[in-house]
């Protein structure tokens, strides 16, 4: 009776402790990405403060995203090559770093440094490359949908929670004191790097499986995988334009405060249903159907929300849209890179992937700033958001999503 208990038994504890690296990475990335998700809120505090423009903030937080791709890659690879756990911690010590500085620069360079580059690298460390390479690793395939998709869904409930928060805290204790409690808090996680070790997942299969270099050459001769770059740019483009300016865009237009930040509350928590929901499709359906769905359905939501005249209530509806349709598109997009190419190194390649994503973020932060000041208006590039999503949704039609079967079986590890 003992033996026919035992595979069950075995299954129950295999459930169970798919958890804890689940909810580990599933917090460490919520807040990461809460914090991101907020400083939109700090871009009126800190300029009306230093007395420096939009541009300015919108310039540092363009360079944090630009350093986010740049680093990713690298991070990916020290994560390949060494477990995910060091760089998940190393991450966390970064982003403590990188928010102490903000509070200290008094210079447009400084606070770059602290805000672009200290926390751009942290990010590539604490967010969807390192979190989602991690479990992809930890994970079985036929629960790898599933993993990321919940894993996303915790982080967006950290995000949603960090609105209220951040509130909260730049009311209570200015900007200042609010980045600084947050640089506490970050520093506070260390200890959920612990159960993202994966290292020996990664080590199991050394003497079968291909080289790193090989790995990425043969990842940029596939044409989906440059198709899976350029449509991820229009993501992160849209993303970063809408979270840094979109309060001030509410504000310019004549709505309240409260209405910005309730905007923000309710993209953080209709993200919690859509990336679960997404990532649990992904693992039925063909995720390139579902990431050009996903970014026409954008499109949509935009170009509505621009035409229609302004509301409260046409607010709200359309952060709701967008907060379904938010994050979605990373537990597809790493899922489709590990359909395609295996897991083995997947944290790398979904770096380089993720460098088309960050690179657009960079040009809708930055962008965003400087067409306000040069015109007093946001409408050039909500437009261009427009066209980038219809683009998007081309791009990903054609990819070739299909397994790539090597000469030796024993090297498809996915």
């Amino acid at each position: 009776m003992n033996t026919n208990l035992a595979p069950s038994t075995a299954s129950a504890n295999e459930r169970r402790s798919l958890w804890i690296p689940i909810l580990a990475g599933g917090l460490i990335m919520g807040l990461a990405l809460g914090v991101r998700h907020v400083q939109g809120l700090f871009l009126l505090p800190v300029t009306m403060d230093r007395g420096w423009s939009r541009e300015m903030f919108g310039f540092a937080m363009a360079v944090q995203n630009l350093t986010w791709g740049l680093a990713q890659p690298f991070t990916g690879m020290i994560a390949d090559r060494y477990g995910s756990a060091k760089v998940i911690a190393g991450g966390l010590v970064f982003y403590a770093l990188g928010l102490f500085f903000m509070v200290q620069a008094h210079s447009h360079v400084a606070f770059v440094l602290g805000a672009g580059v200290c926390v751009g690298i942290a990010l590539s460390g604490t967010a969807f490359g390192a979190i989602y390479g991690a479990l992809s690793r930890l994970v079985q395939a036929e629960r790898r949908s599933w993993a990321l998709g919940l894993a996303g869904a915790i982080g967006g409930l950290g995000q949603f929670a960090m609105v209220p928060v951040a509130q909260a805290l730049i009311g209570g204790w200015a900007w200042t004191g609010a980045l600084l409690i947050l640089s506490v808090v970050m520093a506070l996680l260390l200890p959920l790097a612990f159960p993202m070790r994966d290292a020996s997942i990664s080590n199991a299969v050394v003497g079968t499986e291909l080289s790193m270099k090989a790995a990425i050459g043969e990842a940029f001769r596939h044409r989906g995988f440059w198709l899976l770059n350029l449509g991820f740019l229009a993501c992160g483009f849209q993303l970063a334009f809408i979270a840094t300016h979109l309060p001030a865009y509410l504000l310019d237009r004549g709505l309240a405060a409260t209405d910005a930040v309730a905007a923000l509350a309710i993209i953080a928590l209709t993200n919690v249903a859509g990336t679960y929901l997404l990532g649990l499709w992904g693992g039925t359906l063909r995720r390139k159907y579902l990431l050009a769905g996903l970014y026409l359905a954008r499109t949509v939501a935009m170009a509505l929300f621009v035409l229609l005249p302004l509301s409260t209530w046409g607010v709200y509806l359309f952060a709701a849209l967008m907060g379904f349709l938010w994050l979605g598109t990373v537990p597809l997009t790493n899922g489709l890179v590990s359909q395609i190419f295996g897991v083995r190194y997947i944290t790398t390649l979904f770096g380089f992937v993720f460098f088309g994503h960050q690179l657009g973020s960079f040009f809708g932060v930055w962008l965003g700033g400087r067409m306000f000041e040069a015109t007093g208006s946001y409408l050039s590039i909500w437009l261009l958001a427009i066209a980038l999503g219809l683009l998007a949704t081309v791009l990903h039609w054609p990819i070739d999503d299909r397994t790539i079967v090597r000469a030796d079986p024993r090297l498809a590890t996915s």
